[in-house]
This record gives C-alpha cells, sequence and structure tokens, in this order.
C-alpha cells in the first residue's frame, strides 16, 4: 500500500515504460520528418541549380547551327552513299568469312 501512495510500485513502473517508449517513438517520428525534410530541400536547391546552370550555359555558350543541322533521314532498308572502294572491299571480305564459318 505504501509503494502505491509514495509513486513506486509495479502499476506506475509499467505507466511510465509506456510514457517512455511513446516518447521515443514521437523522437523517432520527429527524426525521421526533419530527415526526409532535409532531403527534399537539398533535392529541390539541387534541381534548381542545375537549371539555372542550364540556362547560364545555353545563353552564353549557345551551339552553332552546323551542329544542329540534322543528318538526311534513310529509309528502312536504304543504305548511304559509300564513297570509299576499299571499305567497301573490306566490309564485303568480312561478311563472307563470318558467312562461311
Amino acid at each position: 500500500m505504501m509503494d502505491a501512495l509514495t509513486g513506486g510500485g509495479p502499476g506506475l513502473d509499467r505507466q511510465k515504460g509506456c510514457i517512455v517508449q511513446g516518447d521515443m517513438i514521437s523522437q523517432g517520428i520527429e527524426l525521421m520528418l526533419y530527415g526526409m525534410g532535409t532531403v527534399v530541400v537539398f533535392l529541390s536547391l539541387l534541381v534548381a541549380a542545375t537549371a539555372a546552370m542550364s540556362r547560364l550555359f545555353t545563353r552564353y555558350f549557345p551551339e552553332s547551327q552546323v551542329l544542329l543541322q540534322a543528318a538526311p533521314q534513310l529509309q528502312p532498308g536504304e543504305a548511304g552513299p559509300v564513297d570509299d572502294p576499299e571499305l567497301v572491299a573490306v566490309v564485303t571480305a568480312a561478311v563472307h568469312r563470318y558467312r562461311a564459318r
């Protein structure tokens, strides 16, 4: 009886254990939210910095028009022009040797 009045005893220990465990869970959730918030802020800053650098480089170092011209489109199965007869001979010999295996 004296233990219950002075604050000791098994009932209060159990209650303190629940309070301590609940406090640890709330601290864990708080730490998790701080960590996730830090990651979101860091990634947002990273995206903003990357976008700013991209705009900076395209503004001060534009690509030349020669590089932007597309190569002529070939139809499927159509070969492009070949100007080097030695290259044609080498490729033909390689194909014949491969098929001879």
